[in-house]
C-alpha cells in the first residue's frame, strides 16, 4: 500500500496540537494595522481553533500529522 499524500495547502495553514485540537493563524494581522483597534488586534493574535465538523476534514487530508 503506498503512502497517502498530505494536502500541501492544508499543512501550511493548520497545525494539530498534542491534545488533538486543530489550530490556525487568524487572517488580518499582516498589514493595515493602524486602522484596527487594540481589542481587534489582540484577538487576531490568538490562535483560532476549528470546530469538530471541520476538524474531521482537516485531519483526513493531514494523515501523518
Amino acid at each position: 500500500m503506498p503512502k497517502m499524500k498530505t494536502h500541501s495547502a492544508t499543512k501550511k495553514r493548520f497545525h494539530i496540537t498534542p491534545t488533538g485540537k486543530v489550530v490556525y493563524k487568524k487572517c488580518g494581522h499582516a498589514h493595515k494595522l493602524s486602522c484596527k483597534n487594540a481589542k481587534r488586534l489582540r484577538t487576531l493574535k490568538q490562535l483560532g481553533v476549528l470546530t469538530t465538523a471541520t476538524k474531521a476534514h482537516v485531519k483526513k487530508v493531514l494523515p501523518y500529522a
